[in-house]
């Protein structure tokens, strides 16, 4: 039995749900170099399905960190806990900016281990964010 593929009309959806953003680390597709996935919220590998309340819009970092993980570990408590859901809970509950722009800041357990798992501050993205910030482009709209 074939896995069900994401359809064109599913990728569509979702990237305009995300209003061009990754769904994480909030990148914004129109600035990326590499092209964003449509990611499995939990992973066909655990019982996910390939359906609109599963997919996020993901940029290839936090894809790549992400892969198959549904839990990370907080770093101040050290629980394992849950990683953000973006069709489940709001990014602003989770997670904040530090006063430039340029940091994601784990508000919650799942907040911080969403940051440390998917390394939402990588140097890369967060250079990229201080130039867009310099330039009016970040922080992106927020996303519903």
């Amino acid at each position: 039995m074939s896995e069900k593929r994401v359809t064109s009309q599913q990728k569509k959806a979702v990237a305009e749900r995300a209003k061009g953003c990754c769904e994480y680390c909030r990148s914004q597709a129109r600035f990326a170099i590499q092209p964003f996935s449509i990611e499995h919220i939990i992973p066909k590998s655990q019982g996910g399905k390939t359906s609109l309340d599963n997919l996020a819009f993901s940029c290839q970092g936090c894809n790549n960190h992400k892969y198959n993980k549904t839990e990370g570990i907080d770093p101040v408590g050290g629980n394992i806990v849950s990683l953000y859901h973006p069709r489940q809970q709001k990014w602003n509950e989770h997670f904040s900016w530090n006063e430039d722009f340029s940091l994601v800041i784990g508000l919650t357990p799942t907040g911080r281990a969403m940051v440390e798992t998917l390394q939402l501050n990588r140097e890369g993205v967060v250079n990229l964010r201080l130039v867009l910030y310099g330039i009016g482009e970040h922080p992106p709209v927020e996303v519903k």
